[in-house]
């Protein structure tokens, strides 16, 4: 895909703060998918947002196999 590749961090407002390579960026809330929700994987064109569920299903395994690896010590 195209774009941008980001993180959505967290919503305030009207506003999406999403991160993009360590840095964060607001979108106004209304360009991206009803369903959209902190941890999603995104990719922005222009005023286009599509949600990566492949690319957010894999970030959420490595999070979780992180945070076992924690708790396990």
């Amino acid at each position: 895909m195209a774009g941008i590749k980001g993180i959505i961090d967290r919503f305030e407002g009207e506003y999406v703060v999403v991160e993009i390579n360590g840095y964060t960026k607001d979108y106004l809330r209304s360009t991206f998918p009803k369903q959209a929700k902190p941890g999603d994987v995104v990719f922005i064109e222009k005023d286009k947002v599509t949600i990566d569920n492949n690319e957010t299903d894999k970030l959420r395994k490595e999070i979780e196999d992180l945070m076992d690896d924690v708790w396990d010590d």
